[in-house]
């Protein structure tokens, strides 16, 4: 495999990583480094990449950061009861242009998918996601993304991309592999109400931050339906951050950012995750602790994953049917976890390349509703994006 354009972890991490205590996760890592080279990566189900690349930052001044922080502070905890095998392949530093790295970050994330290795990227700009989005076009037919965020980073997609408008060239350029877009944490006066209009128009989801402060489950479905999951830093409120880091007062808190994150491990779909927008600076403990915890939940949540969507096998789940508005809409309850899905028959029937999206995973409050004679929000996006 070729892994040319990632640097080893730096000796000084290493170092450190050195007079932890056996038990530490940084001793039990696959770490490149200088000496041994890129590990072998055989049995290994999750691999570190850390991204040097925030050229395309709208607030972009040229100063230059590192990831060694983040890495101490991973390094130092202890890992779960985990069955799984971590790999730290190291950084991949800036091209002579952004859309070098971006190239880099895309075979990357190719060569790991492709080997069922969950790839997490550390940066960097949040305009990555759309190279991590770039390297699913030879892997599966339609994607969907979850952007956690105080803002959609719809854009203007006829000016250059930046990471405030990145998912505009996600959704207009070729191929079109969208098929979802969601934003957990979206923070109303950050959005234009043109790009509040345009999410509803393209029946794309969105979680306000006081939904989930209110009830953070509500995000479990949606992760449970993701192939990727982005985290802009900038979705966290100021106090939970370092000085540097601060973008606002209000937002998750360092337990909701956990829980959204094991969420996502959990999601038996979700191949890629990232965490973006990191600014380092010199008070920098508490950002570097945050983001070593939200790496270690979702690692946890991994960890957590039940196949639980097969439902070939009549005695894994139960099946429910009521009838809405003349309309039959039909779920799925497993028994193995309680987790609910809800069917959408005609996409099939459609459209091929929608084929894997006819489970749509749902709440058991959306199957109340159904009782109630409401349709289910979800099903209603689905539904309207096939027809359309």
């Amino acid at each position: 495999m070729n892994f040319n354009f990632l640097s080893p972890v730096s000796d000084l991490v290493l170092a450190h990583n050195e007079l932890l205590s056996s038990q530490a996760l940084g001793r039990k890592l696959k770490i490149h480094s200088t000496q041994h080279g890129i590990p072998d990566l055989d049995g290994v189900d999750l691999a570190i990449i850390g991204v040097i690349e925030n050229r395309n930052d709208i607030n972009y001044i040229g100063e230059e950061f590192q990831l060694n922080e983040i890495r101490k502070s991973f390094y130092s905890l202890f890992p779960g009861s985990w069955n799984t095998t971590v790999a730290d392949l190291g950084d991949i530093n800036k091209g002579e242009s952004v859309e070098d790295t971006y190239f880099a970050l895309k075979e990357s994330i190719s060569i790991l998918v492709a080997k069922r290795i969950i790839p997490i990227i550390l940066g960097g700009s949040q305009d990555l996601t759309y190279a991590n989005y770039r390297a699913y076009d030879s892997l599966i037919p339609m994607v969907n993304i979850v952007n956690v965020d105080a803002q959609f980073n719809l854009g203007d997609s006829s000016k250059p991309i930046k990471n405030n408008s990145f998912v505009g060239k996600i959704i207009l350029d070729e191929p079109y592999n969208l098929f979802n877009y969601a934003t957990i944490g979206y923070q109303t006066y950050f959005n234009s109400q043109e790009e509040i209009d345009l999410m509803d128009s393209l029946y794309f989801e969105s979680y306000r931050l006081g939904q989930i402060s209110n009830d953070i489950t509500i995000v479990e479905p949606v992760l449970r339906d993701a192939n990727i999951v982005s985290i802009d830093l900038n979705a966290v409120k100021g106090s939970e951050l370092s000085l540097g880091q601060r973008y606002s007062p209000n937002g998750l808190d360092g337990k909701e950012i956990c829980a959204i994150a094991r969420y996502a491990g959990i999601s038996n779909k979700v191949t890629s995750f990232g965490v973006y927008e990191y600014k380092p600076s010199k008070d920098d403990e508490m950002t570097s602790m945050l983001i070593a915890q939200v790496l270690w939940y979702f690692i946890e949540g991994v960890n957590c994953r039940i196949k639980d969507d097969d439902f070939l096998d009549e005695s894994s789940y139960q099946k429910f049917i009521t009838l809405v508005d003349s309309q039959e809409l039909v779920f799925y309850k497993s028994n193995k976890t309680g987790r609910w899905w809800i069917e959408i028959p005609f996409l099939a029937e459609v459209n091929n390349k929608l084929k894997r999206h006819t489970l749509l995973p749902c709440m058991h409050q959306d199957y109340l509703d159904a009782c109630n004679n409401m349709i289910p929000d979800r099903w209603y996006k689905a539904f309207q994006k096939n027809c359309v």
